[in-house]
């Protein structure tokens, strides 16, 4: 955080807990007020990110962002992102530390003052505090009480115990590639699928189981043949329609007609990897195929 010239609208400054509105752009740190400076792309950016890994998490049912969290007299503090269970009291603001603590630290960060932020952070209970560092090489500080900070680098993983299910590689707390891959494999996890791989095996066992008794029926030799490539592109397309519910997006009735008319194994594949990243069933299918 940066300590600009104050915002001649907010005289005097708070000292007191009790001063505060939500939205204000002020946190408390023993009677002190700090000012919480708008973000840049850069730091705003990967911020935004953040909490697509973590609140897709299987374990996690509690997740917030700039959540004023009160951590004694005259202390009021508020992570970038806060996880797990942070209480609620009277006038709105968090009564317990989260359990974890993500901070993002771009340029211009008020280092004497995050450091300070962090020890009363753990100081109130908080397990875990992670800082995204944005400036310089990119990089994951740890902090737990009692503890030696710990760096983790992109290509490693993130570990919280009893609060996060998953082992979130570094990157994806701020690599949008990184964070919706992250999120999908939570979001099937949530369903009972051990990842991607398991969603297209189940569906396409049950496309050939089916596609095999149908090609039976018309014929032992050709309905084999037939079969087989029906079961695959029935496989393919009950794997998208799976993906996309595990996502959360709706299905129109036309949208899944088409993807279920769909025989074109190539064209399922297309949609498919469009079905990791796209914002609605109908962005997937497009104006392509049969």
């Amino acid at each position: 955080m940066t300590q600009p010239r104050w915002p001649q609208h907010q005289s005097p400054l708070p000292t007191r807990i009790d001063e505060l509105r939500e939205g204000d752009r002020y946190e408390l740190s023993e009677g002190r007020a700090v000012y919480c400076a708008p973000a840049q792309p850069k730091h705003g950016g990967p911020h935004a990110l953040g909490p697509l890994p973590l609140a897709s998490d299987p374990s996690v049912t509690e997740i917030g962002t700039d959540v004023g969290h009160v951590l004694g007299e005259g202390t009021l503090r508020a992570p970038d992102l806060s996880v797990g269970d942070m209480g609620a009291g009277e006038g709105g603001w968090a009564t317990k530390a989260p359990p974890l603590a993500v901070e993002y630290a771009a340029q211009g960060q008020d280092e004497a003052d995050l450091q300070l932020k962090i020890k009363q952070l753990l100081g109130a209970g908080t397990r875990f505090v992670w800082v995204v560092r944005l400036v310089g090489p990119r990089r994951v500080e740890v902090y737990e009480k009692g503890r030696a900070v710990a760096t983790r680098l992109p290509g490693e993983r993130l570990e919280a115990p009893g609060i996060l299910k998953s082992r979130p590689l570094v990157e994806a707390l701020y690599d949008r590639e990184a964070a919706l891959e992250q999120t999908l494999q939570n979001l099937l996890e949530r369903k009972g699928y051990a990842g991607l791989d398991a969603v297209l095996a189940e569906g396409e066992a049950r496309g050939e189981a089916r596609g095999r008794a149908e090609g039976l029926r018309e014929g032992e030799a050709r309905g084999r043949e037939a079969g087989l490539r029906e079961g695959e592109a029935k496989g393919k397309a009950a794997a998208l329609l799976t993906v996309l519910a595990a996502r959360g997006l709706a299905v129109d009735d036309a949208t899944r007609a088409r993807i279920e008319a769909c025989a074109d194994v190539a064209q399922l594949d297309r949609w498919l990897a469009r079905a990791l990243g796209a914002a609605s069933a109908r962005e997937v299918v497009g104006d392509e195929g049969p």
